[in-house]
């Protein structure tokens, strides 16, 4: 599914920039999103900060990950009230590596992120599940899979 799940990027956590480092340890729920501000995306985000308590109980940290400035995450979680890191994924570096990158042709937009969640185990890609752009992802079905 992945072949390095690892990545380094700035990131937004409690209203800080800060670089970020991710090498697969433990249990991460990834969530990537198209963009900050969009109605789907901004629906997508808080419905994950509302079942956030519930993810880490299950263990999983999260993560969202977008190819926004992270000067635009940190207001888009300031505006949200989000409680986990988003990352900035600028360069489509991650969005490259986890084999989620679409374009929008028909707008001129090529190199967003993909909506698509990743649970990532311990170094490994376990689960992944990818929708639509007007779609909301499952989180139920991540909850399953974590439990």
């Amino acid at each position: 599914m992945v072949n390095d799940v690892s990545f380094s990027a700035p990131s937004v956590l409690d209203g800080e920039i800060e670089e970020f480092e991710f090498s697969g340890d433990g249990t991460t729920v990834i969530a990537f999103f198209p963009g900050a501000f969009t109605e789907t995306c901004t629906n997508e985000m808080n419905n994950i900060q509302e079942e956030l308590d519930d993810l880490r109980l299950l263990g999983a940290e999260v993560i969202g990950v977008s190819v926004d400035t992270p000067f635009s995450l940190k207001e888009f979680t300031e505006q949200n009230d989000l409680d986990f890191r988003l990352v900035s994924d600028h360069e489509k570096h991650i969005i490259d590596s986890y084999g989620v990158s679409t374009s929008f042709d028909s707008i001129g937009f090529r190199g967003l992120a993909q909506r698509a969640l990743f649970i990532v185990e311990e170094g490994e890609a376990v689960y992944k599940e990818s929708v639509g752009p007007d779609r909301m992802p499952d989180v139920e079905s991540v909850k399953i899979a974590l439990s």
